[in-house]
């Protein structure tokens, strides 16, 4: 087993499965970064993403045009986080909850659509859509390994990556990053810095609404070339977990999502080897999830031993004054 996961491990091939399969889930963990900057959870995430797979399918197949299908599966993820916005900030619903309604809704919803449209519930084989294109960088193509890696792949992983960077921008270079940040840290005093925390909140749906989009269509039109009932497979969930991981940083937002990339591109190779199918699929969401709670529980360690000697030096200095006012 050793030597098996050693020699997937060297293989560029991997690596490049790594980079496609990192991809969706880090698009989404972005949006949820965004949003839980500006203190507002986006559970809704796995509903954006399965509406913008499956219209994105429709579109294309129905205008022949890859990019009318990524637009329009990008609008129909938006439309998902203005909705979670109207229950959650203008109606005062719970964000959770009204967010887990909504991926209950797209769940079966995109299910009877898909029938109402094809009659197929599982997958949408008999719909003609198109798929998104792969880019050949060039001199990096030529370059031995990585450009086997880093070339080729489906320009929605450049997006990503792309995003990673823009994300950042937002929240550290920008106006509105230092206005998402104070509205989540402080609603009272956003206010009365004249900012309005509806419109910064409403911002970062949309932000995360296109970023689950991207990802939505990558999974129907790119990582596979079909619509299927449940085609995020709970990258959703897992994204809004990743983003604590994250720590509120687009950066960090990379390393929480290439934890379920690694895992995701290894269970493909381990399926050639005999291992239960359904112990496979439930693999890399196992991995991240228990990689997560050991990321979370190493940071808070260090954290509270950080504050502990913050106020043990506090206690001493505080001790010394008292000691010198008692000798003068």
């Amino acid at each position: 087993m050793i030597h098996f996961i050693a020699g997937v491990v060297s293989s560029s091939n991997y690596w490049f499965i790594v980079l496609r399969s990192t991809a969706p889930i880090l698009l989404v963990t972005l949006g949820a970064v965004i949003t839980a900057q500006a203190g507002i959870m986006n559970m809704a995430l796995e509903g954006s993403m399965l509406w913008a797979a499956l219209v994105g399918v429709i579109v294309s197949a129905a205008t022949g045009s890859v990019w009318l299908g990524l637009l329009a599966g990008i609008a129909a993820s938006v439309m998902v986080a203005l909705v979670l916005g109207f229950f959650a900030l203008k109606l005062d619903a719970n964000a959770v909850l009204s967010g887990v309604a909504l991926n209950l809704v797209a769940t079966g919803g995109t299910v009877f659509v898909l029938f109402a449209l094809t009659g197929d519930k599982g997958i949408s084989s008999s719909l003609p859509s198109k798929v998104l294109p792969t880019l050949t960088i060039p001199l990096i193509k030529d370059i031995p390994w990585i450009g086997k890696v880093v070339s080729g792949q489906n320009i929605i992983v450049y997006i990503a990556a792309i995003s990673v960077v823009a994300i950042d921008f937002i929240l550290r270079r920008f106006t509105v990053g230092r206005r998402i940040k104070a509205t989540g840290e402080n609603l009272d005093a956003a206010k009365a810095a004249g900012i309005d925390p509806i419109k910064i909140k409403f911002f970062t749906l949309v932000i995360s609404g296109i970023l689950a989009g991207f990802a939505g269509c990558f999974l129907s039109m790119g990582y596979t070339s079909n619509f299927t009932s449940g085609i995020a497979a709970g990258r959703g969930y897992v994204a809004n977990a990743a983003q604590v991981v994250a720590g509120g940083t687009a950066v960090g937002s990379i390393f929480a999502a290439l934890l379920f990339g690694l895992t995701d591109a290894m269970a493909t190779y381990l399926q050639n080897i005999g291992m239960m199918p359904e112990l496979i699929q439930a693999l890399p969401y196992a991995v991240t999830i228990l990689g997560f709670v050991v990321v979370t529980w190493v940071r808070d360690r260090r954290e509270n031993e950080r504050k502990r000697k913050l106020f043990a030096s506090a206690a001493t200095k505080s001790a010394t004054k008292k000691e010198k006012l008692h000798g003068v």
